[in-house]
């Protein structure tokens, strides 16, 4: 019985099979941030990669729901879906520049941060929608890491650490 294949997935494992250790990277451009997250997590939950420190390697498992076998010179551990898995690092999306994204990415980065009052002058946002970028778009997809403080008049202060 073979996993249904995503034409994405299809194309990884299709070129991790020419690799001699059968690793998937690299992983084709256009993967970024939380796609490429998904789909290797995708990948080990079918049990057709298994991670390692670093490194995502094709299983057996792998190698036969593209009807290819495993190398035979290969000196690579034969690895199945339980050995060690590492949450793959996001690679971080291309801001535009001039855009309110790259304007919010530039004040949070500011030595000071920026308050929400401060960011909503720079975008025109109002302040539901800069904090729901700051969760949602600079924190989940871009993966920053943004720190928020509580200042003593009240205002909170958001800044890139």
């Amino acid at each position: 019985m073979t996993a249904k294949l995503t034409p994405t997935q299809t194309t990884i494992l299709e070129a991790a099979a020419d690799h001699p250790d059968g690793n998937i990277e690299p992983l084709p451009p256009n993967l970024r941030g939380g796609a490429r997250a998904k789909v290797i997590e995708g990948l080990i939950a079918k049990g057709l990669v298994a991670g390692t420190p670093g490194r995502y390697l094709l299983t057996d498992t792998g190698y036969a729901a593209i009807c290819k076998q495993r190398p035979a010179a290969s000196d690579v551990q034969n690895l199945d879906a339980t050995d060690a898995f590492r949450e793959p690092e996001p690679i971080p999306r291309a801001i535009r520049p001039g855009t309110k994204l790259a304007g919010l990415i530039d004040a949070l980065r500011q030595p000071g941060g920026a308050t929400v009052n401060q960011i909503m002058a720079t975008t025109q946002w109002q302040a539901h929608t800069v904090r729901g970028a700051i969760s949602g778009m600079i924190k989940k997809k871009l993966g920053y890491n943004v720190v928020s403080e509580k200042r003593a008049d009240g205002d909170r202060l958001y800044r890139i650490a």
